[in-house]
């Protein structure tokens, strides 16, 4: 099939990658136009875009997708369908209808469930067993189309989003690929989401990623993972605000901790909750690079009974 990828991030690439070693023709990739990014902000290419870059595939960069420029440039290409991973922009009905197979979104999620941009990060931080992607056809509504394709994904107990997502994109790679040989072979028919079930999850803000110690050690310990990497798990102390990488449940200490008091040993550092305390990991300072909690409590003269606020 001749077919016009979109898709803008790194968890894009091994779906763009799959479909390039494919007999499928990828005639063109639509991306998210250059960003300013880094200390000097200078404009960069998306990760999708560089690619295609190297494989000589022509780019479509709209500001936005309602530009009747690019729905022309689109319309001329007559793809036969439109893969989309993690694009980044909403597709109006006009650009929606110019696929003769639609366009085929892999999502990072068992749809109904958690519908919308960050699907890894809320399955990690609503303690979630089972995850997976799913590929459907994109209708008007959000993440609301007919269903095509599903692979499950078992979370582990120490995955972050990061972990998660990059394990997902690759699961979900082969399953866009084989959704579309299926599509190509008439072997497939879209089924509707069901009515139950539905889970929203929108985008975590850095504010959302504010760590609150009060919550018992296990929901603490999630939120830690679904916001690793980014935005970041953080927390003040003092006027600082110190980046938390992922926690560890622990038996091991006696003493009784409120939420965010500190307790500092030669080898570790730990953190009240409601509940059990918390292990640190790594930690980031302000200003500074990424360090063990322990290092960390050194260079500052942690001591225990400073808290978190």
């Amino acid at each position: 099939m001749r077919i016009v990828f979109a898709g803008t991030p790194e968890p894009a690439l091994p779906s763009l990658a799959t479909l390039i070693a494919s007999h499928h023709d990828v005639v063109a990739v639509v991306t998210r136009p250059d960003a300013r990014s880094g200390r000097g902000r200078a404009l960069h290419m998306s990760p999708v875009a560089e690619l295609a870059s190297d494989h000589g595939i022509p780019l479509l960069r709209p500001e936005s997708a309602r530009d009747p420029q690019f729905v022309g440039e689109l319309a001329h290409l007559e793809p036969d369908a439109c893969p989309v991973v993690a694009y980044g922009a909403l597709l109006p009905q006009s650009v929606l209808d110019i696929p003769q197979h639609g366009w085929i979104n892999l999502h990072f999620s068992l749809l109904p469930s958690w519908r919308g941009a960050a699907p890894v990060q809320h399955s990690i931080w609503h303690g979630d067993d089972i995850t997976g992607a799913t590929t459907f056809r994109l209708d008007a509504g959000m993440d609301t189309g007919p269903v095509l394709g599903t692979v499950t994904q078992v979370v582990g107990p120490r995955a972050t989003a990061g972990d998660l997502l990059g394990d997902l994109a690759e699961s979900g790679a082969l399953l866009l690929r084989q959704t579309l040989d299926a599509i190509e072979a008439g072997a497939l028919t879209a089924q509707p989401q069901p009515a139950d079930g539905v889970s929203l999850a929108p985008k975590i803000t850095v504010d959302d990623a504010r760590i609150d110690w009060s919550h018992p050690a296990l929901a603490v310990d999630r939120m830690v993972r679904a916001c690793t990497p980014s935005p970041g798990a953080w927390t003040n102390f003092g006027e600082d605000r110190v980046k938390i990488g992922p926690v560890s449940l622990t038996t091991s200490v006696t003493e009784v901790l409120t939420p965010g008091e500190i307790l500092v040993t030669k080898r570790a550092v730990f953190v009240g909750t409601a509940s059990e305390p918390l292990q640190l990991g790594d930690v980031k300072p302000p200003g500074k690079r990424e360090m063990l909690a322990s290092d960390w409590a050194r260079g500052s003269r942690l001591a225990s009974g400073d808290v978190f606020s």
